[in-house]
């Protein structure tokens, strides 16, 4: 007899992951039947316009296909890309279609452990690095090591990424959320951590970690060196595990702001009672290599039973690729002055980093312009949260779905985020060209108007 939906596993049922829900599902259908949808519900760079980095293609080609040194003419191919080409292949050995060990290669273990020491100033164990299919990888199982049943809790920002509340789902554990203040940037203050832990003890959960998201996704907050500091003696004061979501690390936009790791201001403190687990990406930043699949975890003060248990889960799925193994180290090890990539290199990147500043604005500004839009400074990330006024009875999910229908612009409501109770919103990147991004701003004004208009009319 077929499998029946009652057959399958609760936990699998109630995960949902809004990023891909019914909204994005049904502009996937509505694109086969030929209306043009701008897809602003996720952060899939090159999806939307931007051109993979040439430094990446080219090494990455190379490496794919080693052939290629030995037969295409000299000068082809710039001489740091071919040296580099050849460094990847002399320590992977058997190529790029062998497994690696299970934490990755080692010689870009290194890599990222040399990045690490160069963006901090402080040592990083190469031993202490695992190479996974993207960050969300990485995050799924330290979450799977730390869950033990419904009783274990894992605090999350709200609003926060579904892959959080999505994993914990899945994993049976208990979803502990703490607010953050839209009307203060999506800041939080130690008060609003000790009252979602105190809530929870009261409930019978027992907290064993906070999950931080520096860049903000979906807020575009981006967090000062004391903000980083009061998450860590908040979970130091309370016994729990810090994960550090760092992927938008390099997407920073307002002036006077920076990206200031958890890492660095831990080994500040001096606290080795703190695990920290630190989270990287190829997805974001300038390369936007989502399909890849790139990305680490960093782990610190992490007892070395406790990682063996880690490279344990690592081992039940042999490896992660080595395309987007190869990308992560080539997001670690770029060019470097004087280099014959490096002048494109910084070029690209400028091109990537620099428009992204100026869409945080027009999107800001054009809908702050809307009446009954509220939208917050876009600090960072690839993500506008903004607030929406809505009439009795509407959500923001319908919301959503008509302005899909309506203009093609394909956007997540809030709910699939958490948001306070009583207020609507919607998550929207600023990802795509310039002058599209002016019109779906343009485009969602006109839309609200009417929306609201007629909802109020009740039609």
């Amino acid at each position: 007899m077929a499998l029946k939906l009652d057959d399958i596993s609760p936990q699998v049922r109630s995960t949902e992951y809004a990023v891909r829900g019914p909204i994005v599902a049904r502009a996937a259908e509505l694109e086969r039947a030929g209306r043009e949808i701008i897809y602003c519900n996720i952060g899939n760079p090159q999806s939307l316009g931007q051109r993979p980095l040439t430094w990446v293609r080219q090494v990455l080609a190379l490496a794919e296909y080693p052939e290629l040194l030995e037969r295409v003419p000299a000068g082809t191919f710039p001489e740091d890309v071919v040296a580099t080409a050849r460094h990847i292949g002399a320590r992977s050995q058997h190529g790029l279609g062998a497994y690696t060990e299970s934490k990755g290669f080692r010689f870009i273990r290194e890599a990222v452990a040399a990045f690490i020491e160069e963006r901090d100033g402080l040592v990083s164990d190469p031993e202490a690095v695992y190479l996974t299919d993207g960050a969300s990888k990485a995050v799924q199982a330290v979450l799977r090591l730390l869950i033990a049943g419904p009783k274990d809790g894992i605090l999350i920002p709200i609003p926060q990424y579904p892959l959080y509340s999505a994993t914990i789902a899945l994993y049976e554990g208990t979803a502990v959320p703490y607010e953050l203040d839209e009307a203060a940037d999506w800041a939080f203050s130690r008060a609003t951590l000790e009252a979602a832990h105190a809530a929870a003890v009261a409930r019978g959960i027992r907290p064993r970690a906070i999950v931080v998201i520096n860049p903000g996704n979906p807020t575009g907050a981006v967090l000062d060196e004391k903000n980083v500091e009061a998450v860590l003696e908040f979970a130091h004061a309370h016994d729990l595990a810090v994960l550090a979501d760092e992927v938008y690390q390099e997407n920073v936009y307002r002036a006077g702001a920076r990206f200031v790791s958890f890492a660095k201001v831990l080994a500040r403190l001096g606290w080795s009672e703190v695990s920290l687990f630190s989270f990287h990406s190829t997805s974001k930043g300038y390369l936007g290599e989502c399909g890849h699949r790139g990305g680490y975890v960093e782990c610190r003060n992490v007892p070395a039973d406790v990682q063996a248990e880690l490279t344990k889960l690592q081992s039940v799925a042999l490896c992660a690729n080595t395309a987007g193994q190869v990308v992560l180290y080539l997001l670690v090890r770029p060019p470097r002055p004087g280099d014959p990539s490096y002048q494109l290199w910084a070029k690209e990147k400028l091109a990537v980093l620099e428009p992204l500043a100026r869409k945080a604005g027009v999107v800001e500004r054009g809908l702050n312009a809307v009446p009954g839009i509220h939208c917050q400074p876009v600090a960072g990330a690839m993500y506008a949260f903004p607030r929406i006024t809505l009439p009795p009875g509407v959500t923001d999910g319908d919301y959503c779905m008509a302005l899909l229908e309506e203009t093609g612009i394909c956007v997540v409501d809030g709910t699939g985020f958490g948001q306070r109770p009583g207020t609507w919103h919607l998550r929207t990147t600023i990802l795509p060209p310039l002058d599209r991004i002016e019109e779906v701003v343009r485009r969602m004004g006109e839309f609200h108007a009417r929306f609201t208009r007629r909802a109020a009319e009740g039609r």
